[in-house]
């Protein structure tokens, strides 16, 4: 589950918690189209704003929908005995692997980091994915913190922020990182916009919040990285310049995300979690133009 395309849909939410028919609808599409996984509950999936129980719905409510697509699950908390329980919640669901961000509020150290990872480690049963995202944990790894993070067991993928921008800058990024860790140890790309020359650099995966709402598209870009075609791949990334100018322009994707998901009548407008509020019909209809600017629908 740990190659090509894996999906991190929206989780929407209504007042009574998760929108269990929008969620379902979402879900569908990622099916239709044959992901490669499902990262369900990210921060796309808005992890950090739901309860135990809510997770743990959605949890139920991703495996059951994904068919026979591998799930993975986030079970990113403040403190470490929720994350076990969250660990153990997914796994009772169907998880097949579990998604771990150093979640905090006061700052942690990388003694207190290399901790979380060792008990989660100790403590489940199936792949765990280390996920650095220092723009919402405001914690970055440092290389001999991967270095021994990765010695642990079920550690068998990182989830990166981004690479660097420039081509050969990338490469040896990746090549840098790949030093540091395991051959098991398999390297995703986030942060869309970047996805293109992460795959180009020999990123393994995409963990694309774009693949979560039009998955064909991101699979098309996944599909060009497999044969090689890296002129293809960024050919496609950069026919989406106009979706990755509405993430800038909202502070990320996930406002964006919810409002495409309303747009495409997979989920009512106002779907996010509070405090978050949806975008204006004003902002809802210029995202609309792009999606079908790109016939992304």
């Amino acid at each position: 589950m740990f190659t090509g395309l894996s999906a991190f849909p929206l989780t929407p939410v209504a007042a009574s918690g998760i929108d269990e028919k929008g969620f379902a609808r979402i879900l569908a599409r990622l099916t239709a189209a044959k992901v490669d996984a499902i990262g369900a509950l990210g921060s796309t999936g808005s992890y950090a704003y739901l309860t135990r129980q809510q997770r743990a719905r959605g949890a139920a409510l991703a495996v059951e929908h994904a068919e026979k697509i591998p799930v993975m699950i986030c079970i990113g908390a403040v403190s470490t005995s929720e994350v076990l329980h969250l660990a153990d919640d997914a796994q009772r669901a169907g998880a097949r692997a579990l998604l771990l961000p150093p979640v905090s509020y006061q700052p942690l150290s990388e003694d207190e980091v290399f901790s979380l990872f060792e008990t989660v480690s100790q403590h489940v049963s199936v792949p765990i994915c280390l996920y650095d995202n220092p723009a919402t944990t405001r914690f970055s790894f440092s290389p001999d913190l991967y270095r021994r993070i990765a010695t642990l067991p079920h550690l068998e993928s990182v989830k990166i922020p981004g690479v660097p921008d420039e081509a050969e800058q990338a490469r040896r990024h990746i090549n840098q990182l790949r030093a540091l860790l395991p051959q098991r140890v398999r390297i995703g790309v986030s942060v869309d916009a970047l996805a293109a020359t992460g795959l180009n650099a020999g990123c393994d995966l995409w963990y694309s919040v774009c693949g979560g709402l039009f998955p064909q598209t991101a699979k098309a870009m996944t599909a060009a990285a497999a044969q090689g075609d890296s002129d293809r791949v960024t050919r496609l990334s950069a026919r989406l310049n106009p979706l990755w100018a509405l993430y800038r322009k909202h502070g990320g994707s996930l406002r964006v995300m919810a409002a495409a998901a309303a747009v495409l009548g997979l989920a009512d407008p106002d779907c996010l979690p509070r405090p978050l509020l949806p975008l204006s019909a004003a902002h809802r209809a210029d995202i609309a133009a792009v999606i079908a600017a790109l016939e992304l629908s």
